[in-house]
């Protein structure tokens, strides 16, 4: 079996190996594919795996061997579905990809909202701390006065913790 990666380095810029997939098959990895290079690096292949390529109608007919598609994230924006569909061709993601560094971010982005870490960090190297009388100063808002606030916590909590803990499932049960 023909296996190519169009864009591995999105997924991985050299920190993980491809070993698993070679035992699958004759496996091909490029950094990046622009689709003017789609067809000729996927000539004879029956699975592609992608991430941001766009792929259509005007691909899966010249590739005649592919059955299975699987983008390497959570959407399917890049991928012309119908014309799979049509063809034959099963379409897959990872509907968890990024759960943890999306509920990680989330949680940044609420806390810099409240708490002004950048502009903290900005004030106090332009002396601001140093030069208050206090050696304190109150540009921050409480997190406990922010509904949205709350409503993202009881949301994102259960991947927070997850993520903490290292209660995340093994991605081999299931």
């Amino acid at each position: 079996m023909k296996i190519v990666v169009l864009d591995g380095y999105a997924l991985n810029p050299g920190d993980l190996s491809w070993e698993g997939l070679k035992m699958l098959g004759e496996l091909s990895v490029y950094d990046r594919t622009s689709g003017a290079f789609v067809v000729e690096r996927c000539k004879d292949a029956e699975v592609i795996l992608s991430n941001k390529t766009v792929l259509g109608e005007k691909e899966f007919a010249q590739l005649p061997s592919l059955r299975f598609l699987s983008l390497l994230a959570t959407g399917y924006n890049v991928i012309d579905t119908v014309a799979a569909k049509k063809r034959g061709i099963t379409v897959s993601n990872i509907p968890t990809y990024g759960t943890s560094s999306v509920s990680q971010m989330a949680f940044a982005h609420i806390l810099e909202f409240c708490h002004h870490v950048q502009h903290h960090s900005d004030e106090t190297k332009k002396g601001r701390w140093a030069e208050n009388s206090d050696w304190c100063f109150w540009d921050l808002l409480e997190q406990g006065e922010l509904f949205l606030g709350w409503c993202w916590l009881a949301w994102l909590s259960r991947f927070w913790d997850r993520a903490c803990l290292g209660r995340l499932p093994h991605p081999a049960a299931g």
